[in-house]
């Protein structure tokens, strides 16, 4: 309110000053090309009252408004620089920041994967130690099994052996041999074969 105030009474001293400066007079063309440098004192005069008239009300009225206007724009341009300065520097440090976050979580990462090879290596080796035990065991149950097997051989094959030579030694002695007897040869034949193939 108070700058427009001023505004107004400056303008209107200016108005004032150009009514009482004189009109000059249309100068006579003059021959000389000099002339026209030097100032004619009857225009001079009222032109140089009314521009320090001019000066004097825009220094006391519009001067010091221009300044308080120059100032607040220079504390704003001030505060925006040191505003924009601790935005830069919060931005670096925000930065840095995530940098850390970023190597943090590239470490974690690598962490979890040298931990899941090692899960997976010691997975590995629970897994081919457990197939290991199980095919030796598998292969001991196999020796048994065949051990048993030709252990059942050779008994079928020492009874059918003990079988047959007491039906040669029958046809040979033309007798039959009674059940008895027949059993005493074939153990006797048994432990013959038996002592043989062990």
């Amino acid at each position: 309110m108070k700058l427009i105030n001023r505004a107004g009474r400056a303008a209107a001293l200016v108005a004032a000053a150009g009514l009482l400066a004189p009109v000059p007079a249309f100068a006579e063309e003059s021959a000389g090309g000099a002339s026209i440098l030097i100032p004619n004192m009857a225009e001079f005069i009222p032109a140089l009252i009314a521009f320090l008239i001019i000066l004097v009300a825009l220094a006391k009225l519009a001067w010091p408004s221009v300044l308080t206007m120059m100032d607040e724009r220079s504390k704003r341009i001030e505060e925006s620089l040191a505003d924009a300065e601790a935005a830069k520097q919060a931005a670096a440090a925000k930065r840095r920041e995530a940098d850390q976050i970023v190597a943090d979580a590239r470490r974690e990462a690598a962490d979890i994967v040298l931990e899941a090879r090692r899960d997976a290596e010691s997975e590995r080796a629970r897994i081919i130690g457990s197939a290991h035990d199980e095919a030796t065991a598998l292969i001991a149950r196999a020796h048994e099994n065949i051990e048993d097997e030709r252990r059942a051989v050779y008994a079928s094959s020492a009874e059918t052996v003990a079988n047959l030579a007491v039906e040669v030694a029958g046809r040979i002695l033309n007798e039959r041999l009674d059940e008895a007897e027949q059993r005493k040869l074939i153990e006797k034949y048994t432990e013959q074969v038996g002592s043989l193939n062990g």
